[in-house]
């Protein structure tokens, strides 16, 4: 990059816990001279990038960084005949206490949240009110969080119709458009392993598909099967992955971070050392090749 070349456009993408790797991004960008004024997120992409706008990325880091597992099953909600597994609202409460809320256009710097409209299915670009009122929408992935009713609309995760957020950044007056993508191409070993997997400690997700469970009708025990919320998972993965590379395929950005679809599991938020190292190391990488 040229020293002038130093202004930014930040567009987060969604994708679960790997979105603790935008952290490592942000911090890499703001070390080597770059000014981010712009960011527009999806889901975890409008959950990182809010907080940065709120000048608390920091706070947030050092929060997540001391996250363990029984932490991370602790804030989750459970619902019981709602269209959802968890309610979204404690980690939200949580969020709102450590970072503080305030008017998304009192933000020192442009910040859209995109959200889901369920009744219209229309992409949504959530630019003034409460700034966690607009992450709560972005993040209402289908199945896991409730929708979140706002103004008018009832809101789903923005990663529905578009995981990578980059036209509310395209009549920004900056140098560089920087998209991280975290559906980046799958990778064999990118972590190392937890000292136990989600589904081998039998903590975590074996209490989560506990609670599953007890809401689906018996099967025969000969019955193949794959967990609900590894379907759900999966699924969304798939369509995310594809509508992403139709949108980068459509507004090719300056700088593409990409982070591999595989590099943890969706609540593997504990990860987070190794999640912003990788941020960073991929960022580090990105420019690189725009250098060469």
């Amino acid at each position: 990059m040229t020293p002038a070349s130093k202004t930014v456009s930040l567009v987060l993408g969604s994708g679960g816990a790997r979105g603790l790797a935008h952290i490592g991004v942000i911090q890499w960008l703001s070390e080597n001279g770059y000014e981010i004024r712009s960011i527009s997120g999806t889901s975890i992409g409008a959950l990182v990038g809010g907080i940065y706008a709120a000048g608390k990325l920091e706070v947030y880091a050092e929060w997540v960084l001391a996250l363990e597992r029984m932490h991370v099953l602790r804030l989750l909600d459970p619902t019981i005949g709602q269209p959802g597994l968890f309610k979204g609202e404690r980690i939200i409460s949580v969020l709102r206490e450590l970072i503080g809320d305030c008017p998304i256009e009192a933000l020192p710097i442009t910040y859209t949240a995109v959200a889901t409209d369920l009744g219209s299915r229309e992409e949504v670009w959530l630019r003034e009110g409460q700034m966690f009122d607009a992450i709560r929408a972005s993040i209402a992935t289908p199945l896991v969080f409730t929708p979140f009713r706002h103004g008018s609309r009832t809101l789903l995760d923005g990663a529905l119709v578009n995981p990578v957020p980059i036209a509310p950044t395209l009549d920004d007056a900056t140098d560089l458009t920087v998209v991280v993508d975290l559906s980046g191409p799958a990778e064999a070993v990118v972590l190392p392993p937890p000292s136990a997997s989600l589904i081998g400690d039998n903590s975590y997700r074996r209490r989560i598909a506990r609670f599953v469970d007890a809401l689906q009708p018996s099967r025969s025990p000969a019955e193949p099967r794959h967990g609900l919320l590894d379907v759900a998972f999966v699924s969304m993965q798939a369509m995310q992955d594809t509508i992403s590379q139709l949108r980068l395929s459509a507004y090719a950005p300056d700088v593409l971070v990409e982070v591999p679809r595989d590099a943890c599991g969706f609540f593997e938020f504990w990860r987070a050392e190794e999640l912003i190292e990788l941020g960073r190391e991929r960022a580090v990488q990105a420019f690189a090749r725009i250098e060469r």
